[in-house]
Order: C-alpha cells, then structure tokens, then sequence
C-alpha cells in the first residue's frame, strides 16, 4: 500500500490529511511533508490519521519529530484519528499523553 497526503490550509491551519499506510518505506514522505510546512512558516499543523490502514513505529517517530519542530517555534500539531486500532498504538506507547487526539477535523483545527 502506498501512501497518500493531501495538504491544505484551512484558516491559517495546515491540514496534511493521511491515506494509506505510514512505515518505514513511506513515513519519510510524511516527515518531509511536515518538515516543508514548518519550512513555510506553517506552525499550527493538523495531521489527519482517519485514512490511515497502518502506523508502525517509524510513522510515530516521524509524527513525534513533527510535534518538536512546530512547538520550536511556539506552534501546535493535533491529530485527528478515531480508529481504535491506531489509537491504542498510541496508548501502549504513552504516546496519547504527549499528542492532542481529537474525534474530527473542526475540533483539532479549532485547537491547533
């Protein structure tokens, strides 16, 4: 499975909507999508997991490099994701505690 991102503004607010899987063949791709965003001046970055079929521990480090770079710079990066299956991934790792999880878009771009 290949990997998908669509990027978008919505408000001031980068949207980078995720479709697909996110491993250590396609997680770079993400990674440098973030890192381009930040590169603009995009600091308040909404990641949109609900497309995502698979997130191994490459995807998570690359989402957790993300969250570094934005808050360097004062910003925010809030997830969007429902699945249960990837929710608990987060969970396990203790990683629910540093992202802000939220059950739809306009909630996590309203915080973002």
């Amino acid at each position: 499975m290949d990997l998908d991102l669509n990027a978008r503004d919505h408000d001031g607010v980068s949207v980078v909507a995720v479709k697909g899987e996110i491993d250590v063949y396609t997680a770079p791709r993400l990674r440098d999508r973030i890192t381009d965003l930040v590169g603009g001046g995009a600091y308040r970055i909404v990641v949109d997991l609900e497309g995502v079929e698979f997130l191994d521990s490459t995807g998570l480090g690359v989402l957790v490099g993300g969250l570094k770079k934005v808050r360097a710079h004062g910003g925010s990066l809030q997830l969007v994701c429902t699945q249960e299956r990837l929710l608990k991934i987060f969970r396990i790792t203790g990683l629910a505690k540093v992202f802000v999880i939220h059950d739809d878009l306009d909630s996590a771009i309203a915080a973002a």
